[in-house]
């Protein structure tokens, strides 16, 4: 067992992961039943019913919400209720705990292997607004991903705002990569098969990333970009419409870029809002997913479309009927399974 490890669910966290787990089991017209949804989205995707649910939930159950409490509660609380949406997956091959030089200080990361040979590897970023969330939080997802592509996952625990604020969580995910470049070898990853994902915050780190090694001997054959946040500077239309009620606020989007960049002035640097650099060309190859119902949705179709007209290879895909956060919620939608399936072979397409 390693660090990354998903917390031992509670009593109260046990009891719900049964009652999700009971519910991913639903036939979906007794789900549709019981769940009375019929919202329809400004492109017009439906809500699919057990994103609703979740929608639902953390709009009545405090410790799903994010904002409203000390920085240390909400951590903790997402430690907690993370894995009851998550499904579970066998131990892996290998799982270690390893230490990074960064240039500020140690970053602690696992690195996850599935099987007994890797044909990658990926350098993950976890999400939670540059605040909350860990590896522990993501480990059930990295578990999946390491399953289903049979690719090294090196899940990274950056530092943290609001006590290592703008470019802390920048600058540890470059280092990280540059850790990876360096030790793939010794795992047995050729250099062309490295990757870089993650989910919203962990999707900005990751196309932060792929920015800053452009031109470097190494760079991603792949930047895997989850409901990213690419624009911390701008309001777009998505914030307001999915404001509430969708899991993700728009009061949390202003608690979190608060905490991270608070010198309003630098959030117009692309290592904060990757979509305002200048020049996009020759990055990447690029796959972004957007939840139909994310706040976050139109910034990430907004970097797709300036990757496409920068010339970069780029797929769009949209998961119009789920919600942000998605790729924890596994265990209880099939709509969210089918997503990140469709990550995983993209993944798997850019090994070969």
């Amino acid at each position: 067992m390693s660090q990354a490890t998903a917390t031992t669910l509670t009593f109260p966290a046990r009891i719900q992961h049964a009652v999700m787990r009971g519910v991913g089991h639903l036939p979906p017209a007794l789900l549709h039943r019981l769940v009375k949804n019929g919202q329809v989205n400004s492109h017009g995707d439906r809500l699919a019913p057990e994103a609703a649910l979740v929608g639902s939930i953390a709009d009545k159950v405090p410790a799903m919400r994010i904002t409203g409490k000390p920085v240390d509660q909400a951590r903790a609380d997402l430690r907690e209720s993370a894995p009851t949406l998550a499904e579970n997956h066998p131990p892996m091959a290998v799982e270690e705990d390893l230490v990074i030089d960064g240039r500020d200080g140690p970053i602690h990361a696992t690195r996850y292997r599935a099987n007994v040979e890797s044909i990658g590897l990926v350098v993950f970023f976890h999400g939670g607004g540059w605040v909350i969330g860990d590896r522990a939080t993501h480990d059930n997802l990295v578990r999946r991903l390491a399953v289903s592509t049979g690719a090294d996952i090196l899940s990274v625990d950056y530092r943290l705002a609001p006590e290592h604020p703008f470019p802390a969580a920048a600058d540890d995910a470059v280092a990280a990569w540059r850790f990876a470049v360096a030790m793939a070898p010794t795992w047995g990853v050729r250099a062309e098969h490295i990757a870089v994902a993650g989910d919203s915050a962990g999707g900005n780190l990751s196309a932060v990333v792929a920015q800053q090694v452009r031109g470097e001997e190494v760079e991603p054959c792949l930047q895997m970009l989850i409901y990213p946040a690419t624009d911390i500077s701008a309001i777009r239309a998505s914030r307001h419409e999915f404001a509430t009620g969708f899991y993700l606020t728009d009061e949390d989007m202003t608690w979190f870029i608060d905490h991270y960049v608070p010198d309003v002035d630098q959030r117009t640097d692309p290592r904060a809002s990757p979509l305002l650099a200048e020049d996009l060309t020759g990055l990447a190859p690029a796959y972004v997913i957007v939840a139909g119902f994310d706040p976050l949705r139109d910034e990430g179709i907004a970097y797709a479309d300036r990757l496409e007209a920068a010339g970069v290879p780029v797929i769009l895909d949209r998961a119009g009927s789920l919600i942000h956060g998605f790729a924890n919620m596994t265990l209880i939608s099939p709509d969210a399974r089918a997503a990140v399936d469709r990550i995983s072979a993209a993944l798997v397409d850019a090994f070969r």
